[in-house]
């Protein structure tokens, strides 16, 4: 599967909620760990289409919680694989909320998280590339490299000045 290149369309996932009161605070706002549960289960169906495979979360990179989200509010989860590398997958996940009167989506809140997809025996297997579609996608794909690399280098899995992509940014 891993010579296989895909499109990150292919591995669009959308899911729509409606917050009701045991997803809330005190404050009638929606609970930042719920949010966080619907964002990992949302793009761990999108690692799986593209992976083919079962996909386990192995970092949460980035969560956004910009704006709140209120009770009885219509919130829709729309992930999408943004880059694969060997067996690691890094998913963007966009939540938007549904303005009632208007129908019009506002986004609210992000997140960036990796996936690795594994074997029957939960050993990590190579996943397909990804060969980007839009404006959006390819600028999506080139930053994912960029995150990757600053991870490794925090993690001590990389040397600063290995990390191409990472110090292009610094050079202009």
């Amino acid at each position: 599967m891993a010579n296989q290149t895909k499109y990150p369309s292919a591995s669009i996932a959308t899911t729509t909620k409606v917050v009701l009161p045991n997803d809330t605070n005190t404050l009638g706002k929606l609970f930042g760990g719920a949010l966080m549960a619907w964002i990992d289960e949302i793009a761990a169906v999108a690692a799986f289409r593209h992976s083919g495979r079962v996909a386990v979360t192995a970092a949460i990179n980035n969560v956004s919680f910009s704006k709140q989200i209120d009770l009885g509010a219509i919130v829709t989860l729309s992930a999408k694989v943004s880059r694969a590398f060997n067996s690691s997958m890094e998913v963007i996940i966009d939540v938007t909320v549904e303005d009632r009167v208007t129908g019009e989506q506002d986004l609210s809140n992000q997140a960036i998280l990796t996936f690795v997809a594994v074997d029957q025996n939960g050993r990590s297997i190579a996943v397909p590339e990804i060969t980007p579609e839009t404006e959006e996608d390819q600028a999506r794909y080139d930053a994912a490299l960029r995150r990757r690399q600053l991870s490794l280098v925090i993690a001590g899995r990389m040397k600063a000045e290995d990390a191409t992509e990472l110090r292009a940014i610094f050079k202009a």
